[in-house]
């Protein structure tokens, strides 16, 4: 073997172990311990986020304050209608434009349906009520989707409206640091307050 063969036979091997080096310092450090330094220090930093946000009652998990739920029983306060049927696994939109005939004959029918169900007029009933959110799992309410139902609640829980419209004023939080987005009420939280007040 003539020594310009012998060294770009070297060469290849050299190049050979410096890619397989390169694949695993990525694999194992970009795959492995990055992942895991970066999940240590999420848990470790804001360990309710980390973990789903995931709200417990006597010791069982009864939901996501992240992630809306349906609530059936009129003692309760509804959340936006989703596209997913709540489900996080398929967030989703309904991807309809608003020029859709379908879409307006839907929100046409639910607006008669929250008019009804919360015994107010189709013009007062909030756009969100009868609209999904674009991940179909909005876990908050405006003031006002909250306000619309206060009625129905009380008269539902056997309580004095009053007492259910300051439960929601205390669950109302403000924009995230003062300026980002809206003033909004979670709608697991209200609903498991109200369970507490018994």
């Amino acid at each position: 073997m003539n020594s310009l063969a012998h060294n770009t036979q070297l060469q290849d091997r050299g190049a050979l172990r410096a890619s397989l080096v390169f694949a695993a310092v990525i694999l194992f450090g970009m795959g492995l311990l990055y992942s895991l330094t970066s999940t240590a220090i999420g848990r470790s930093l804001f360990p309710q986020q980390a973990t789903g946000s995931i709200v417990t009652r006597d010791g069982k998990a009864v939901g996501s304050s992240l992630i809306a739920q349906p609530f059936a029983d009129a003692r309760y306060f509804q959340p936006r209608p989703s596209a997913a049927g709540y489900d996080p696994m398929s967030a989703a939109g309904s991807n309809q434009a608003r020029t859709n005939p379908d879409l307006r004959k839907r929100i046409a029918e639910i607006t008669a349906a929250v008019a009804a169900r919360d015994g107010v007029a189709a013009r007062d009933v909030p756009g969100e009520l009868v609209t999904q959110s674009g991940g179909g799992l909005d876990p908050d309410l405006s003031p006002a989707g909250a306000q619309v139902q206060i009625a129905r609640v009380a008269r539902a829980r056997n309580l004095d409206p009053k007492r259910v419209a300051e439960l929601v004023a205390a669950h109302t939080q403000g924009p995230q640091f003062g300026f980002l987005g809206q003033p909004r009420v979670n709608v697991l939280e209200i609903n498991l307050a109200l369970d507490a007040k018994k």
